[in-house]
């Protein structure tokens, strides 16, 4: 069983004394619990480049909305130990939020540009308390590498800037969308869904692969792919709304013309449950 610590100072002297008496390289992986397949997939690229591996399980609420799911937002700190023993985790770090976040505390990071669009279009405010709790994970772990699921790819792309923004000694590892045999992308939201919705939800991925046959028949303009991917996934019966279907570079920049490399990013409300899902093109 990994060692859980709920305190930063006694996380802190943990992983110094590790550092002093090994020399132990030591990797990262922020969560918010509710480990899944993908989670897996982060440990284990963690655990084959270092010596020892710290998984945070802390579900922050500065980056849910007014009217977001943080309340029913999927916990079970049990269930998430059992997977990290199964997995090799070397510590868990399940702090409260009364510890990350004590009385007065007034600091926010913010990430000109990228926070703004997509995601930060329609949940403002989302990559502040992303970027806020990021940067407190990594200067409490201080670790050599740190992971991050690239369905996540808004999110992955942020923080690799402000990392390089404010010269933080840590490499940020990205790690591919992982999914389900139907291609359904591994998320702790999947939970929410009903057997119904689930089938409605797998439209996302399909709508890739709808857009990659388009793309290796020549059509390469973006408008005309974003419009085929909506039509798909609206045709749906438990698809609400899709709040987005944007085609951009891999700085997250929009294109016109599409090659390879570029990201087809969608968000998409099945049923209650938004789901959002990321496909690097590659034809």
């Amino acid at each position: 069983m990994p060692l859980l610590f709920k305190g930063i100072k006694e996380l802190r002297n943990h992983i110094k004394s590790l550092r002093k008496e090994q020399g132990a390289s030591v990797g990262f992986v922020p969560t918010m619990g509710y480990l899944h397949e993908g989670h897996r997939e982060l440990i284990k690229s963690s655990k084959m480049q270092n010596d020892i591996t710290v998984l945070s399980v802390f579900v922050n609420p500065t980056q849910f909305g007014e009217g977001e799911d943080y309340e029913r937002y999927p916990r079970d700190l049990d269930r998430d130990l059992a997977v990290c023993e199964e997995e090799g985790v070397d510590v868990v770090f399940a702090p409260t939020v009364e510890k990350m976040y004590p009385e007065g505390f007034s600091t926010e990071v913010v990430v000109k540009g990228i926070e703004d669009v997509l995601e930060g279009k329609f949940r403002p405010g989302h990559f502040r308390g992303v970027a806020t709790v990021v940067l407190k994970l990594l200067n409490i772990v201080n670790p050599d590498r740190a992971y991050f699921g690239e369905k996540d790819y808004q999110q992955l792309k942020l923080i690799e800037r402000m990392v390089s923004d404010l010269n933080l000694p840590v490499e940020i590892v990205p790690v591919p969308v992982v999914r389900e045999k139907d291609g359904l992308a591994y998320s702790s939201r999947n939970t929410y869904l009903s057997p119904e919705e689930r089938e409605s939800a797998l439209s996302i991925y399909r709508s890739f692969l709808l857009a990659k046959r388009l793309i290796e028949k020549g059509n390469r303009e973006a408008d005309n792919i974003k419009v085929a991917i909506r039509e798909f996934i609206m045709s749906h019966p438990k698809v609400k709304k899709i709040d987005y279907v944007e085609i951009t570079d891999e700085n997250l920049n929009p294109k016109d013309i599409i090659e390879n490399g570029d990201r087809i990013l969608v968000a998409v409300w099945v049923g209650n449950t938004r789901l959002i899902d990321n496909w690097k093109v590659e034809v």
